[in-house]
């Protein structure tokens, strides 16, 4: 009866190596008899990438949001002051203040205007 070999840590170094060597070689799927499981091996880094790829443009997408959101508030704050200075415009007493600052005569009525019936 033969006594099995027991490992030994210099084991990791030589398999290391010969790892190494069927990396550069081209051998690693070979050594590991990989052949039969290819297209299981393919459909996974496929899978892999299909999920980076949709992570990378959910990514893409909320960047944008934010983006927009910034936009829309900056865009809210310009509105609240044009309407505000429009509001102020339309005032009577700034009406008739511009108007006497751009030389018009026109005023507003001392007395109320008489209907005809």
């Amino acid at each position: 009866m033969e006594q099995k070999r027991k490992w030994k840590v210099s084991d990791i170094w030589e398999g290391l190596k010969n790892g190494f060597s069927a990396i550069i070689t081209g051998n690693l799927l070979l050594r590991l008899n990989a052949g039969k499981y290819f297209i299981h091996i393919a459909y996974t880094f496929l899978l892999f990438w299909i999920l980076i790829f949709e992570s990378l443009m959910a990514e893409n997408a909320l960047s944008k949001v934010e983006k927009n959101k910034a936009r829309i508030k900056e865009m809210e704050i310009v509105y609240a002051d044009k309407t505000f200075e429009v509001a102020s415009m339309s005032r009577r007493s700034e009406v008739e203040k511009r108007l006497q600052a751009m030389g018009s005569k026109v005023k507003e009525p001392e007395k109320q205007a008489i209907t005809i019936e």
